[in-house]
């Protein structure tokens, strides 16, 4: 059988499709809004056509299902933004983000694949939509648009943890195979046995933080911070020190894996007057060694967020007090592992830490899709 001819919407930089030529499938074609996402994708694939505009206007997306069907695609794969339906958003009530998925939903009805793949957050299956003069709930607009034509999978929820992914990330996808091909039946395949922190990177070298207030504080603090980059740009030029405040960093300093801070008794996220932060109890959290990552979010590079700091080790200190190691976010060597991406994956060296932090947050782990996507092929084989 020859490769399926993909069509990818809402294509952010191409973080589900990483493992689709090597699987059989060829994304010959990409829509992405933003310039800077558009420009990553088209340096990571360079055979796509990446197609830059907003599909919600009717001429861009006429080009785009033109083009579809002269190229005879035949599997699209639609990933719409989800931080209207997000539990780390706003998630106000008919958010405009979530009615993208009415535009998907138009090409894939007059492109007609054989088979489709759209992903969300969870949250989706309660999330309403306003259809013409009617609010309907999302999966309820999408099956009666596309029931006619499509089999749907049974179960939608899956966790990226069960697919050899080192990472929680729970999202819903709808599986549709096309009513006239027939022996096949599209389901989340087996699961896999979980990966833990440990496992994923827990033998990769230290890093101590980079502080704002420069080298010579930096050094003052962590008088090791040159030799631990050099080991770690040793193994990737992207395992570097993440940039943090020095307070921000204390906090850390005492505080143990899957923790947060804003329980230390002493070294508590505080403001100037010493007034405790109001904050998340995951908010200032250490991730846990002996679990999986934690859901990777935008805004990873922040101290601050949900769950996103390195889980340390403990140590003693010159004056015996007991301390933990890596008080920072993770790198972005530690991103690309708990993403499940390849680790030569060609980031593009323009890309700045803001925006690769930002698309890895907003991406489906690349291994999740590709067990999925591997369970049709089998079937086609």
């Amino acid at each position: 059988m020859s490769n399926l001819r993909g069509l990818s919407l809402f294509a952010n930089v191409g973080i589900a499709e990483a493992y689709m030529k090597d699987i059989g499938v060829d994304i010959i074609l990409a829509n992405e809004i933003d310039k800077d996402r558009a420009h990553f994708y088209q340096d990571v694939y360079k055979g796509t056509h990446m197609v830059c505009g907003d599909i919600t206007d009717d001429e861009v997306r006429e080009g785009i299902v033109n083009e579809a069907i002269q190229k005879n695609v035949d599997f699209v794969i639609a990933t719409p933004p989800c931080q209207g339906m997000s539990e780390a958003g706003l998630r106000l009530e008919l958010d405009p983000r979530n009615q993208l998925i009415s535009y998907a939903i138009d090409v894939i009805k007059r492109i007609k694949p054989k088979f489709v793949f759209m992903e969300n957050v969870p949250k989706q299956l309660t999330t309403k939509i306003k259809c013409e003069n009617e609010i309907v709930l999302i999966p309820e607009y999408i099956k009666r648009e596309l029931g006619e034509n499509y089999k749907f999978n049974k179960e939608t929820l899956v966790m990226a943890k069960d697919y050899g992914v080192p990472q929680l990330r729970e999202r819903n996808i709808f599986l549709l195979v096309r009513k006239d091909i027939q022996g096949v039946t599209w389901e989340f395949p087996e699961k896999q046995r979980e990966i833990t922190l440990r496992e994923a990177i827990g033998g990769l070298p230290s890093l101590d933080p980079y502080l704002r207030d420069g080298i010579k504080k930096t050094l003052e603090k962590f008088p090791d911070f040159e030799k631990k980059k050099a080991a770690g740009l040793a193994v990737s030029k992207w395992h570097y020190p993440p940039t943090h405040s020095w307070k921000q960093v204390e906090w850390m300093m005492h505080t143990p894996s899957g923790k947060s801070a804003i329980y230390n008794e002493v070294y508590y996220p505080q403001k100037a007057d010493g007034t405790p932060v109001k904050a998340h109890h995951n908010h200032y959290r250490r991730l846990k060694w002996d679990m999986p990552c934690r859901t990777i979010t935008q805004n990873n590079g922040v101290i601050s967020s949900l769950a996103c700091v390195h889980p340390g080790n403990a140590y003693q200190s010159d004056t015996g007090e007991t301390l933990y190691s890596d008080p920072r976010v993770l790198s972005i060597y530690e991103l690309l592992i708990v993403m499940s991406l390849p680790l030569d994956w060609p980031i593009p060296e323009w890309a700045s830490d803001t925006l690769i932090r930002k698309v890895f947050g907003e991406g489906i782990p690349s291994k999740l899709v590709r067990e999925i996507m591997l369970a049709l092929l089998a079937q086609l084989k």
